[in-house]
């Protein structure tokens, strides 16, 4: 799932909310039929919703290994620790020979790859990226994007925010408009542009 809003992005106003960094000014978010929006971030992170926010907020005097670990501790699911935090390297391997460098010696796109590792290390029900490829080198955004496919193919629902269109992963199954704070188009990605007024928001002409 991709929600690819205007070129202000009220959406990720609605992802910080559902991670509980930011509050909901109306409106519900729930998950399996659970209200989510009185619940402290811990509290929905053990609910199972992982999130990697725009500016990775990695911990910077902790190692790569160690930030990877954190979410382990938090929720405890079938998987061991072990096996989540083999998972995570699995996805994004470059990772395996920095794990004990520090997050301070990290450049930004590994910052990103270990933010997401991190959240994908909660073994979460639904994994919430905040503008994963925003501000990164082209050289490691298809790393980045790589990576995602490959979360996503071991199952977890991905709910990606996205103020461009043209960084909408191919394999994205679902695209969600908001322009203004309402949802102007949901359905396919290939027919975003059936609308010529959805069009004009997503061309960034309207």
């Amino acid at each position: 799932m991709v929600a690819a809003p205007a070129p202000v992005p009220p959406s990720v106003g609605v992802v910080a909310a559902a991670a509980a960094v930011a509050a909901a000014v109306s409106g519900a978010i729930a998950l399996e039929g659970r209200d989510l929006v009185r619940l402290a971030p811990f509290e929905i992170a053990r609910a199972g919703i992982g999130f990697a926010p725009e500016e990775s907020e990695v911990f910077g005097d902790l190692t790569v290994a160690e930030n990877i670990l954190l979410p382990t501790w938090t929720r405890q699911t079938a998987r061991s620790a072990d096996e989540r935090e083999a998972l995570a390297y699995r996805v994004f391997p470059k990772l395996e020979r920095y794990r004990q460098r520090g997050g301070q010696q990290l450049s930004g796109g590994e910052r990103k790859m270990v933010s997401i590792a991190r959240a994908l290390a909660l073994d979460p029900k639904l994994l919430l990226l905040d503008e994963p490829t925003e501000g990164l080198s082209p050289a490691i955004v298809p790393a980045i994007v790589d990576g995602i496919a490959s979360i996503r193919q071991l199952g977890h629902a991905v709910l990606i925010a996205e103020s461009n269109l043209h960084h909408v992963p191919d394999f994205a199954d679902r695209l969600y408009v908001i322009e203004r704070g309402e949802i102007i188009y949901a359905g396919a990605p290939a027919d975003v542009r059936k609308d010529p007024a959805v069009a004009r928001v997503v061309d960034g002409a309207g």
